[in-house]
């Protein structure tokens, strides 16, 4: 596409000219970004000067580990607020209450404490102080600074910034495809998520850092990009700035740089080309080590739970590695389809209501976890002690005892129950919340419990044929591996992509240093994929039936058979602009009633011979401009001339001054009045408009009979808006991205008629039920609010992700329309 002449503009003209382009070309709320249309914007000229061409390359890279560094620094004062936040609902360090139980107990040997810090158990050092002694006040005082947390994090989400809620993977995921949502990005959710990330952690709610760190890490990356003009003005480079952040995310989350990397490659984006992965491990590894500068615990260490092994395993053990794989499968596939139907309720009864649910659920998980070590504590630390080998201090309130094994048990298998609960209804809240780490969580307390009855039954039959290959005099079964593979195979279950099996083997490789894992952790990994893919319950893992859900415009990688034309889904029905015999009122009044982003050119409409096609964007700034500079009429005639050389008369244009150029620099130009020498790619007077220059010429079309598949590929490869469907250079129909996402819809509910999974009933009902008979004992008792059954619900706002949110600055992202409402969608051609 075309955007000024080929003559020669002074450069400083040209770029004022980009500049007041790109002001107006913000790409509104929830609508896609033609990567075609972004790749031909117009490149600010290279210096002349050898040192400042040199500079040019080197900037971007400068720009990257900008973001790493402001990653790893984010982190390392998250990681920090977080476990103050969690140690001080159990106590507080005497004299300096601004430390956490670790910081306080510094100088006391872990062995002696316990390995538990701020847990309230035997052993915690003198200078740290519990709020007292008696259980009964001690719950209280918990069970308040959780519900304290959880208030000021759900207020602030909802008073400041309504996209700091949720994990946020989803979003970025349909924004580095080409999705824009103006404001999840800005420097408001920034700020916002940064604050209530570690009180939301802190609070105790069953939800993680390590998917808003994610969002966080992207925030930082676009913050500090916008300030850079080569970033601000081009979409492919901001995707690859928001790629590269979401690996160094992921990185500083698990301590993990490579695995950031991989993750980024598998999960979040479509097309990760050579230059974009260098970027990415660069970003990630600046993230990395300023994170092990600041070392925020004190221990060398990346993340709490990095441990490391020196023992060896067993190929006996593969019968308990493919039984943790089945509970990962089995974990997962449950947690998404019941945490589905939660959301469905939670759309329906309590969106109005963000935070009263999530001080309603810190207050109940507290009052629940209090009472078991391995859910009262913060969820990395309770990683960190089921991840330890007994005979490295990891022996926490007689984990690693014999006589104590079964209670052990008993407390680690209620964990799991638990715990698993708490994510279903937790994750989604009005805050910050994640569901990596609880996952993990969950993981590691079922792989310990395994790991001790797989150690209990070697202790009761140590002679058996079975336990032949272990040495007497050295341990031959060691329960925290079992953790860590548990917690793999949650997580696996969880996210359930296709090569997910790479990134979490790296990233358990990255966390352990021992590649005498590697084996046992794809065993694991595989089994839980295989589980995964029996059980069935939809495509992808929590993130893209999040997108699907909330009906987010998103291709996948995968391919749909849809066994139909392109004439079977395009629209017929267009507003179109006529090469000639319109006026400036016409143009204007077609922007105003619609929101199209583009619009096809032809002869007339009795005879659609297809032109070009111009953007919304070009319309509206050649317009503004003409009436600035040239006092445009609302009655001028409008012009869309197409020739091959810019220079030439257009065909259709009546002789006027305007096209009357003597030189290249366009000092024959009379009567255009002031300015005519530096706008010369505006070809306007007051009667006349003509829009040539702003015109793509050769849009790309398709045959009507091409089969739908071949443009999905069109559109995931080449990332257009807009497709143009033409025959015998007739425009007869064009297709758009919402249109494929339409179809997709469309095929999901022939299916779910059939029976084949739906995201209500089960859970969905049960809460139905639960809310319909509390709003009847309310009523008895004379408590019941006005509105009958519907009181809460007709309360609820209901956000669509339609043309009339362009403007809203800050609407809730999961909280958006269901994916039947795709023909809401803002994603007008």
């Amino acid at each position: 596409m075309r955007r000024a002449s080929t003559r020669s503009i002074p450069s400083g003209q040209a770029e004022e000219d980009e500049h007041e382009l790109d002001q107006i070309r913000r790409y509104e709320d929830f609508t896609t970004v033609d990567w075609i249309q972004d790749s031909l914007q117009l490149v600010p000229p290279s210096s002349s000067h050898p040192l400042l061409r040199l500079l040019q390359p080197i900037s971007s890279w400068l720009v990257f580990s900008l973001v790493g560094a402001l990653i790893g620094l984010n982190a390392a004062l998250v990681a920090l607020i977080t476990e103050w936040g969690s140690d001080f609902k159990n106590g507080r360090c005497r004299g300096a209450w601004w430390l956490n139980a670790k910081f306080c107990c510094w100088e006391i040997d872990e062995s002696v404490t316990g390995g538990g810090w701020g847990d309230g158990g035997e052993g915690t050092c003198s200078e740290w102080r519990e709020w007292s002694a008696w259980a009964g006040v001690g719950w209280v005082v918990y069970v308040a600074f959780a519900a304290a947390f959880a208030f000021v994090a759900a207020f602030l989400v909802r008073a400041f910034a309504p996209y700091a809620a949720g994990s946020g993977i989803s979003e970025i995921k349909c924004i580095i495809a080409g999705f824009s949502i103006k404001g999840f990005l800005g420097s408001w959710t920034l700020g916002i998520k940064s604050i209530t990330l570690p009180l939301t952690i802190a609070s105790g709610l069953s939800v993680g850092k390590e998917g808003p760190s994610v969002h966080v890490a992207c925030c930082i990356g676009n913050v500090v990009a916008r300030l850079f003009p080569v970033f601000n003005r081009s979409k492919a480079k901001m995707r690859e700035i928001l790629t590269a952040a979401s690996a160094a995310g992921v990185a500083v989350a698990f301590g993990s740089p490579i695995g950031g990397v991989i993750f980024s490659i598998e999960e979040m984006s479509h097309n990760f080309t050579i230059k974009t992965m260098w970027r990415s491990f660069f970003c990630a590894l600046v993230a990395t080590v300023t994170l092990s500068a600041m070392n925020p615990f004190r221990t060398g260490k990346l993340v709490l739970f990095q441990v490391s092994y020196d023992r060896d395993w067993h190929f006996f053990e593969i019968i308990f590695f493919i039984i943790i794989g089945i509970f990962g499968g089995l974990y997962g596939s449950l947690v998404i389809k019941l945490n589905l139907q939660v959301a469905s309720f939670r759309r329906k009864h309590l969106a109005a209501h963000g935070v009263a649910e999530a001080v309603t659920l810190a207050a109940l998980t507290a009052m629940v976890g209090y009472f078991n070590k391995f859910i009262r504590i913060d969820m990395t630390q309770s990683m960190e002690i089921l991840f330890r080998e007994c005979e490295g201090g990891g022996d926490y309130d007689g984990l690693c005892q014999t006589t104590s094994q079964w209670r052990m048990v008993n407390s680690l298998l209620l964990a799991t129950v638990i715990r698993t609960c708490l994510i279903v209804i937790s994750y989604g809240a009005k805050v910050p919340a994640g569901i990596f780490v609880p996952s993990l969580a969950v993981g590691a307390t079922f792989g310990r419990m395994v790991g001790i009855l797989a150690k209990a039954l070697y202790q009761a039959f140590p002679d058996s044929a079975m336990f032949a290959a272990c040495d007497p005099n050295v341990p031959c079964i060691t329960p925290g591996t079992y953790a860590l593979l548990g917690a793999a195979a949650a997580l696996s279950g969880i996210m359930r992509v296709s090569l997910v099996t790479v990134t979490v083997v790296i990233i358990i490789f990255e966390l352990t240093g021992a590649l005498t894992y590697i084996l046992p952790t794809m065993i694991v990994l595989l089994a839980t994929k295989a589980v995964s893919d029996f059980i069935g319950g939809g495509k992808g893992g929590i993130a893209d039936q999040m997108i699907r859900f909330n009906g987010f415009p998103f291709l996948e990688k995968e391919d749909h058979a849809f066994n139909m034309s392109v004439a079977q889904v395009m629209k017929r029905e267009l507003t179109v602009m006529t090469a000639s015999g319109m006026q400036a009122q016409d143009i204007e009044g077609i922007l105003a009633a619609t929101k199209y982003q583009g619009f096809p050119i032809v002869t007339s409409a009795k005879e659609p011979t297809l032109l070009g096609f111009i953007g919304r964007t070009e319309l509206r700034y050649a317009i503004d401009k003409a009436r600035r500079l040239r006092g445009l009429s609302d009655s001028a005639t409008c012009f869309f001339s197409v020739n091959t050389d810019d220079d030439a008369e257009p065909a259709d244009a009546p002789h006027s001054p305007l096209f009357d150029v003597s030189d290249e620099n366009g000092a024959g130009a009379e009567g255009l009045g002031e300015g005519a020498d530096r706008d010369e790619d505006l070809r306007a007077t007051s009667d006349v408009i003509d829009f040539a220059p702003w015109i793509n010429q050769v849009p790309l079309s398709v045959s009507p009979k091409l089969p739908l598949e071949m443009v999905m590929q069109l559109f995931k490869k080449m990332g257009p808006r807009v497709v143009l469907v033409e025959r015998q250079s007739h425009l007869i129909g064009l297709l758009t991205v919402k249109d494929v996402l339409k179809e997709i819809a469309a095929a999901e509910e022939r299916e779910l008629a059939h029976g084949h999974g739906d995201f209500s009933g089960g859970l969905d009902g049960l809460l139905e039920d639960a809310l319909s008979m509390a709003r009847r004992l309310l009523g008895r008792v004379g408590l019941g609010g006005q509105g009958g059954a519907g009181g809460v619900a007709s309360h609820a706002p209901r956000t669509s992700v339609s043309s009339t949110s362009a403007g809203r600055k800050h609407a809730p992202p999961v909280q958006a329309a269901p994916s039947a409402s795709f023909a809401n969608l803002a994603l007008n051609a």
